[in-house]
């Protein structure tokens, strides 16, 4: 089991003392196959985004040889498009299913990346791995609209779906700014992604009508926050303006609207958000909220129906512990999980002069 003094960074009060964070990191390294996949949990299925949060979380405890395993697992089974499928059978690369191509799944893998580079200084690594992250953004702005979105997948006959989601738009503002950091490190700049993240973010912040209309959505309503894209005044505005619909307060955020369903990944993500805007303590009392959601194991449910007073769906999640250990990470100060997500230093991109 990982060690308690591993962990120290991730005590918060309220939330997790060391031994806690050390059993839930514990948990998330018992769900890591030998070959570095981290499935959902075993028996389920993994997906890219989720497998590199969860890597995020261990990097963040101090569990870097596990997280480095992660990413080569996606150096090895990256297809030669840059993509991953959407989907793989716990993990296992011979097993996808769903072979949809999901642009910001795919684009994570630069947060990841730059996330370890960070927590490690670890060079070799960043040369091994900056040509999965390049192959891996130009998959994903090959399918960039002309109105700086980005369609959300390829099916699998390799057809575009044009159509773009807000939430995974703004995950992959954050991966752009990630992987032209990357570059800037390397001194191999990328013009045309400085001029797409500038297309994507304007898109983001001023027209909410080039995106699917998701906003039932908790993730709709924060994470144009949380991906760096809306921020200062405009950032405090929306996350008030949806307060009141989406959060519950003693239990935590709901997942979508109407329906009575709070989620761990969505409360810890809000935390998150709210510490991005400078505000500590409401992130601080949701991620208090949310630990009604912990099991014995030091693993997290996935959400809980509070008008049935039932947790449902009844698993415990790799990204769902992931997802609270980044945010307390981030919290207490982590100089890597700070960077990435509070963005200071990422490049910003070009804004257009038009549209």
């Amino acid at each position: 089991m990982t060690s308690p003094g591993r962990t120290e960074r991730l005590v918060l009060p309220g939330v997790l003392t060391a031994e806690q964070a050390a059993r839930t990191v514990a948990g998330i390294a018992a769900l890591q196959r030998p070959d570095g996949a981290i499935p959902w949990f075993r028996g389920h299925h993994l997906d890219p985004w989720d497998h590199v949060e969860a890597a995020m979380a261990l990097d963040a405890a101090g569990e870097h040889e596990r997280a480095e395993a992660a990413y080569r697992w996606l150096a090895e089974h990256q297809n030669p498009d840059g993509s991953w499928y959407a989907a793989y059978a716990d993990g296992d690369a011979e097993r996808p299913t769903d072979l949809g191509k999901e642009s910001n799944f795919c684009a994570y893998v630069a947060v990841g990346v730059w996330h370890h580079y960070l927590a490690t200084g670890d060079d070799t690594f960043v040369e091994r791995m900056w040509p999965v992250v390049f192959a891996a953004m130009e998959f994903v702005l090959g399918l960039q609209q002309p109105g700086g979105q980005i369609g959300w997948k390829r099916e699998a006959d390799g057809t575009p779906v044009t159509d773009a989601l807000l939430t995974g738009c703004s995950s992959i503002h954050q991966a752009l700014r990630c992987a032209l950091a990357l570059a800037e490190h390397r001194e191999e700049p990328q013009p045309d992604w400085e001029l797409a993240l500038g297309l994507l973010g304007h898109a983001v912040r001023r027209h909410p009508e080039r995106f699917l209309d998701k906003s039932r959505y908790s993730m709709d309503w924060y994470y144009p926050v949380l991906g760096g894209a809306v921020t200062g005044p405009e950032a405090k505005e929306r996350i008030e303006e949806g307060w009141d619909r989406f959060v519950v307060p003693g239990l935590g955020v709901r997942c979508v609207l109407p329906n009575p369903w709070v989620t761990g990944g969505e409360s810890a993500e809000l935390a998150l958000a709210l510490w991005v805007m400078g505000e500590s303590d409401r992130a601080l009392e949701i991620l208090r909220w949310m630990q009604h959601l912990r099991a014995g194991n030091g693993m997290y449910w996935t959400g809980y129906v509070f008008e049935d007073d039932a947790i449902w769906p009844e698993e415990l999640t790799s990204w769902t512990a992931g997802s609270l250990l980044l945010a307390v990470a981030a919290l207490g100060g982590d100089e890597a999980t700070v960077a990435v997500f509070g963005g200071q230093e990422l490049p910003v991109g070009l804004e257009p002069d038009c549209c």
